[in-house]
């Protein structure tokens, strides 16, 4: 096996496959990457730890064609360091000779015939704009809980229903959803997937520049593999197991009240009085016409206190949110104005993005956050 690739090709290639080898691999080799060059002039890069794989293929001039398994993390290391100069790979007996320039590096290789079997792709459900799906994947995973007790609650639901893709995440104390047009590989689609959310925003990250993503969901029974591939890279997940709550009855059918926020304003007066907020404490928010005051702090305590500009539609209502939550939602939007609707101040408030103060309600993302009981 022999190969020559650029420096940078490489680098990149190696440090997006290294991602998914697992920190206490199982067995010893799955702590390598899989290289294999082909005759057509593709290098391909894998890793695999049972619940994750990642494949990525780059163009190579290769020479002799092979496969070699080697220490993943060690590989990305040299490739990152190398300079900027065409990098020559050959595999010669038990052992790989990396040269680059001036440098040469000489690897043991680890026993191929001892690699796991990568799982299949499964077939396209349709695509997706790759910027919107990293947009939405990071309005909802926040939501997602990091309890590894309660697996099913550190997942994002996918579920597709034609030309609509729902994300879904909650961790019972908020839940945050975004609705995003798709395309469909054909019509009457209809299908879910329990994904983590730590190997779905990992997805999303890296592939965000690539345009156009293809998602591979699960459309049958015993299937337990998603998929996402786009240029030239593709990652597959098994599923987490057990049955997703139903988490979308728990937004409201009305709301008696709703306050309009300039968003830069509000996340900027929620920061400074989340400063004097203890562990586990609220800040308490009081709507009335024309202002909202943030207040944190009680007592003998710390206090602060800050009013903004609001615009309310109901009656005054004060309530009170984990100031983390609140943020977190704020920072979502992504808009100039946020909405807060509410049925009570004890009761779950919805909160979504308008573009304009007086714009029409968008509820693609929707973002439901428990309030905080407080002394009054």
């Amino acid at each position: 096996m022999k190969f020559t690739v650029e420096r940078d090709v490489l680098a990149e290639a190696v440090t997006w496959t290294a991602r998914s080898l697992p920190n206490r691999p199982s067995i010893p080799v799955l702590a390598g990457i899989r290289l294999e060059a082909s005759a057509s002039g593709v290098l391909s890069l894998s890793a695999f730890d049972y619940e994750v794989s990642a494949v990525c293929e780059v163009a190579a001039e290769v020479t002799e064609v092979g496969t070699m398994l080697v220490s993943g993390r060690l590989l990305a290391e040299i490739s990152r360091s190398l300079p900027a100069k065409p990098v020559e790979v050959s595999l010669e007996g038990t052992r790989v000779v990396l040269t680059c320039g001036s440098s040469r590096f000489t690897l043991l290789t680890m026993p191929i015939e001892d690699y796991p079997k990568l799982p299949a792709l499964p077939p396209a459900s349709g695509t997706i704009d790759a910027g919107v799906f990293a947009q939405a994947v990071a309005q909802v995973t926040i939501a997602a809980s990091k309890d590894e007790t309660l697996p099913l609650l550190t997942g994002v639901r996918l579920e597709i229903e034609d030309d609509t893709l729902t994300l879904l995440a909650t961790d019972r104390y908020r839940l945050a959803m975004r609705e995003i047009p798709w395309h469909p590989a054909t019509t009457g689609v209809s299908a879910s997937a329990l994904v983590r959310a730590r190997t779905l925003s990992e997805v999303a990250k890296s592939l965000t520049s690539s345009g156009s993503l293809s998602l591979s969901l699960p459309t049958g029974v015993g299937t337990e593999i998603v998929g996402f591939e786009a240029g030239g890279r593709r990652t597959t997940s098994l599923l987490v197991d057990g049955e997703y709550p139903p988490v979308r009855r728990l937004f409201p059918e009305s709301t008696t009240s709703h306050a309009v926020v300039p968003t830069a304003a509000l996340i900027e007066a929620a920061r400074r009085v989340a400063l004097v907020a203890e562990r586990n404490t609220p800040i308490r928010l009081e709507f009335s016409e024309g202002q909202a005051i943030l207040e944190a702090g009680q007592g003998e305590d710390a206090q602060a206190s800050e009013a903004v500009e609001a615009q309310l539609d109901g009656e005054a209502i004060t309530t009170a949110y984990n100031p983390g939550y609140l943020l977190d939602a704020l920072g979502a939007v992504g808009t100039d104005y946020t909405r807060i609707a509410f049925t009570h101040g004890t009761k779950p408030s919805v909160i979504t993005g308008l573009a304009e103060a007086d714009s029409a309600v968008d509820d693609s993302f929707q973002y439901l956050i428990q309030p905080i009981r407080f002394a009054g």
